[in-house]
This record gives structure tokens, C-alpha cells and sequence, in this order.
């Protein structure tokens, strides 16, 4: 499925990635995790993708951010957007899909495999897209899961699917090394990663 000779580029929707691996029962260890693709290929770059909630005084995620951002990985934010739905209730929304899609196509001219780390089927377009400019793209999710955590038709569009559960002894970390924080509070409609890293 990879080639040594190819240049990679990982594609990570963070708050996909953190319920797909939450939803299995285990920790991603980030390290770990860009040590694992660096020995499979080239990996020319690792996105990961993110919203924040900007006026909270402590965010949970800040930590991994802050980690990622030196230890590298390329990290795209943005804040939330906060709205309250017509039953009055408080909600907010972090989408990053377009500024992902962006990026993908603009680095595709220089990568030979993409490696997407999301099961939103909003993707199966972009991920069309690279494939008709020739590039193999590679979808990380998991069908453990009841309901599985792809969308079907992102799993039949991408040339491999690799399910996250494989990966577990891989990037996975020992749940007794996850540093003690706060609980993060959480809303229906947003789902902010954990702060390992």
C-alpha cells in the first residue's frame, strides 16, 4: 500500500480522529503516529485540523496544539462559531472541511499518496478529486464501531482504507500515561479532542 519512494502528505481531521480513536477505547500517542507513516515513506507533511474555542479560559486542547505546532505538524485552526438553535439551546459549530480541502489541492502537485484521517463523507468529493490528478489517497477511520465511524462512500472512493483499530498498537499509548486535566465540557454539536499527545 506504500511505496518507500513516494511522498506523503497526512491529512488529520482532528475531531474525527479523536472520536474515531475514543470510540475504539484508545489514546493516540502523535508521536508515535508520524514516527509510523515517516517509516513507511516520505512524509512531506502532517496537517492537523482543528477548531478552538477562543474565550474560554482553559481549552483542553491547547496543550496537544501547542505540542503538535512543535513537534512537527502543520496545525490549521479557526474558532468555533457559537449560535442558539430554536429550541434556545447553546451550540456551536467547528467545521474545518474547506480549509482541509484547500490545502489538499494545493499540495497535490508535490505528494504521490495522500493519507486522510476522517470517515465524514463530505470528503468522498475531494478525495475524487486527488485521484483524478492522478494521487493515491489512503482513508484512516474504523468499522468497529455500531454505526461505523466512515461514511460507505468515502470507504469505496479511496484506493485503501486502513481501519484505526489496526493502527491501536502502533500510535495507541497506554491509557495510564494520560496526563490528569479537567474535564472539558462538552456540547451535543462539537466534539473537542482530548489534550494527549
Amino acid at each position: 500500500m506504500f511505496d518507500a519512494r513516494e511522498k506523503v502528505a497526512l491529512f488529520i481531521d482532528g475531531a474525527n480522529l479523536y472520536s474515531t480513536a475514543k470510540a475504539i477505547g484508545f489514546d493516540i500517542d502523535y508521536k508515535r503516529l508520524l514516527r509510523e507513516f515517516q517509516g513507511k515513506a516520505y512524509l512531506l507533511r502532517a496537517y492537523y485540523y482543528t477548531a478552538l474555542i477562543e474565550d474560554q479560559e482553559y481549552s483542553s486542547i491547547r496543550p496537544l496544539i501547542d505540542w503538535l505546532d512543535y513537534n512537527g505538524y502543520k496545525v490549521i485552526t479557526k474558532p468555533v462559531k457559537e449560535f442558539v438553535d430554536s429550541t434556545g439551546r447553546r451550540k456551536v459549530k467547528g467545521n474545518m472541511d474547506i480549509e482541509l480541502a484547500v490545502d489538499a489541492m494545493q499540495i497535490v502537485e508535490h505528494v504521490d499518496h495522500v493519507v486522510l484521517f476522517s470517515g465524514d463523507g463530505d470528503f468522498r468529493v475531494l478525495v475524487e478529486a486527488l485521484q483524478r490528478r492522478g494521487r493515491k489517497v489512503s482513508v484512516v477511520s474504523t468499522l468497529k464501531t455500531q454505526p461505523p465511524m466512515i461514511a460507505d462512500d468515502l470507504r469505496r472512493q479511496a484506493d485503501h482504507f486502513i481501519d484505526l483499530a489496526t493502527l491501536a498498537s502502533k500510535i495507541g499509548r497506554d491509557p495510564a500515561e494520560r496526563p490528569a486535566r479537567p474535564a472539558p465540557v462538552q456540547d451535543d454539536d462539537y466534539d473537542d479532542e482530548d489534550d494527549d499527545y
